[in-house]
């Protein structure tokens, strides 16, 4: 079948028409499109993540410092516990460390720097000072004397340190981490240091949970407060080990069914795979 002129000139501007429709769609597509967001903090996604449940009667005062939260004793003049999260984007960062330990009045009963001046005892960080090389009042906020507790320097400088410088390695491959650290008082421990009296704890703990992985998980881990030899799967532990030796409820703002699985066991190997 023949056509006349007029319509193909018909079906010529029909396909036209098509066509610039179809050009039209793409474009809006790709201007209204966005790119991939970042991972939310941990802290927007389960927030209260960095709170925990402390045995009755156990004297607490929370403060929020740039980049951590710290729960304050004021009979130990040390932390209960200081909770953070860490982002992989947070690591490479290059503030230099400020190494000015100050006394936070708002504390009550907070240690001086000269409190621990000769005590032979480091003033151990509970949230480390390369942890927040992301900010500068991050940074400064960390050298708070409610952030430290005093640590044996063979601890400090030893083990402790390795433990520090994996989490950000953990930070850096899984996005995100949140990480609850504090020391571990028995009844015997009785030593105090310093004109305020700080008391000295046997042991340090601290713990990890990273929720945006394929399979969240989590793990913690002990260390008395001492050189503390071999390896660290020895001194690792699940969180329901750990909660268990200190009494406390930690991560009970993640969902029941995730915080149930993660806490129950954990997987050395996997946290210290390298990717």
């Amino acid at each position: 079948m023949k056509l006349n002129k007029f319509a193909v000139f018909v079906l010529i501007c029909s396909f036209a028409l098509i066509v610039a429709g179809c050009v039209l769609a793409v474009n809006s597509c790709a201007e209204n499109s966005q790119p991939d967001e970042p991972l939310p903090r941990v802290s927007s996604h389960y927030p209260g993540l960095e709170k925990v449940k402390l045995p009755d009667g156990t004297p607490e005062q929370i403060k929020e410092y740039t980049g951590f939260t710290v729960s304050f004793n004021k009979e130990n003049h040390t932390p209960n516990y200081v909770a953070w999260e860490l982002l992989g984007s947070e690591v490479s960062n290059d503030i230099d460390r400020s190494d000015n330990f100050w006394q936070d009045p708002d504390i009550e009963g907070c240690p001086a720097h000269r409190d621990y001046s000769y005590s032979g005892y480091d003033r151990g960080h509970m949230c480390p000072a390369a942890d927040q090389k992301w900010s500068e009042e991050a940074m400064f906020d960390c050298f708070v004397m409610a952030n430290m507790c005093p640590q044996d320097h063979q601890l400090n400088a030893g083990a402790w340190n390795t433990l520090e410088n994996k989490e950000r390695q953990w930070a850096q491959r899984d996005s995100a981490i949140m990480i609850i650290a504090g020391p571990i008082y028995e009844p015997a421990d009785t030593k105090r240091v310093g004109d305020i009296g700080v008391r000295v704890p046997s042991a340090f703990f601290k713990a990890f949970v990273a929720p945006y992985v394929a399979i969240p998980r989590a793990i913690a881990f002990v260390y008395p407060n001492m050189t503390s030899p071999g390896n660290m799967q020895d001194y690792a532990m699940s969180v329901d080990e750990l909660e268990e030796i200190i009494g406390y409820d930690l991560f009970h703002e993640l969902p029941d069914h995730i915080e149930k699985e993660v806490e129950a066991e954990f997987s050395f190997t996997e946290w210290n795979r390298s990717n």
